[in-house]
């Protein structure tokens, strides 16, 4: 069975940083790319980062690029998203998964205020 436990979440202010992390059990982690994505109260979800199966390539959109790194270390079967200069937008629960995957973890909330 697929499981994908993220943690890391919780209460930051505007401009701080948070590391969230996911690790995944039940396949073989590095066979797959991963992404991120989050849902803000009263929204649909909304993709932040995907990396590919080895690492060597990342993607962001725009509302994210330059504050948001994403990366994996396979032999801990774990994915990282480093948040810096965090804005109260990026307020959301963030999931980790991947659509090849198509495995989605329960997330972990990240709340930015003031």
């Amino acid at each position: 069975e697929v499981q994908l436990v993220e943690s890391g979440g919780g209460l930051v202010q505007p401009g701080g940083s948070l590391r969230l992390s996911c690790v995944g059990s039940g396949y073989i982690f590095g066979n797959y790319d991963m992404s991120w994505r989050r849902q803000a109260p009263g929204k649909g979800p909304e993709w932040v980062s995907a990396i590919n199966s080895d690492g060597d390539y990342a993607y962001y959109p725009a509302s994210v690029r330059g504050r948001f790194t994403i990366s994996r270390d396979n032999a801990k079967n774990t994915l990282y998203l480093q948040m810096n200069n965090l804005k109260i937008e990026d307020t959301g629960v963030y999931t980790c998964g991947g659509d090849s995957l198509d495995a989605w973890g329960r997330g972990t909330l990240v709340t930015v205020s003031t």
